[in-house]
């Protein structure tokens, strides 16, 4: 399995981006996606999940701003980021683990939001 992340860029405080993250190599079954996001010096914490069957879930401060969703045609997990603040900017990445319980990592994004 891989995943291939994009969507990252330079942003201005308030506004959006679309975080894409593309799995190839398999069918798109996994029993939980997730998007995490790191900074220098601080540990990887997870932003936003979502698990098979549909329930999603999200770190406090950015419930109300991000949204996860999937398109298992496009076998593709996407984080919707809107009112963006200077403290979301960060390396973001997407995680996948199957039902067997094998997790892959994309490689990073770039999340630079300029205040």
């Amino acid at each position: 399995v891989q995943l291939q992340a994009s969507g990252g860029g330079l942003v201005q405080a308030g506004g959006s981006l679309t975080l894409s993250c593309a799995a190839s190599g398999s069918d798109f079954l996994f029993n939980f996606l997730g998007w995490y996001r790191q900074t220098p010096g601080k540990e990887r914490e997870l932003v936003a999940s979502i698990f098979s069957g549909g329930p999603t879930d999200y770190r406090d401060s950015v419930k109300g701003r991000f949204t996860v969703s999937t398109d298992i045609a496009k076998r593709t997990v996407y984080l919707q980021m809107n009112s963006l603040k200077p403290e979301d900017t960060a390396v973001y990445y997407c995680y996948a683990e199957t039902h067997s319980r094998r997790g892959y990592w994309g490689q990073g994004t770039l999340v630079t939001v300029s205040s």
